[in-house]
C-alpha cells in the first residue's frame, strides 16, 4: 500500500534511535532519545492553502528537523511514518 499527501503535507520516516553510545554504553529502550531527523518519504503537490499559494521546497530524500511534537504518526506495512505540513518542518539538513 502507498502513502500519497495532499496539498502541502510530507510524509516522514524517523531515523533510527542510537542504542549504544560513542563510548560503547548500550542505552535501555526508555533512556534512547527520540530522533528529530526524518528523511522525507513523499511530498505533496503544494497548490492553495487556506488562501495561500504553497510551493513545496523539501524533496523526496531530503533529511529534515520537524518540532518534536510535530505530525500525525501513521503505522503502514509494519512501518512507522509522520505526516507533517511543511511548515512544520523546521530545517533541512546538509
Amino acid at each position: 500500500m502507498k502513502i500519497r499527501p495532499l496539498a502541502d503535507r510530507v510524509i516522514l520516516k524517523a531515523e533510527k534511535a542510537e542504542t549504544k553510545t560513542t563510548s560503547g554504553i548500550y542505552l535501555a529502550t526508555a533512556a534512547q532519545e527520540k530522533p528529530q531527523v526524518a528523511e522525507v518519504v513523499e511530498v505533496g503537490p503544494g497548490g492553495v492553502v487556506d488562501g495561500n499559494e504553497v510551493v513545496m521546497t523539501v524533496k523526496v530524500g531530503d533529511k529534515v528537523i520537524t518540532n518534536s511534537y510535530a505530525g500525525t504518526k501513521v503505522k503502514m506495512d509494519g512501518e512507522e511514518f509522520t505526516i507533517v505540513r511543511q511548515s512544520d518542518i523546521l530545517a533541512v539538513v546538509e
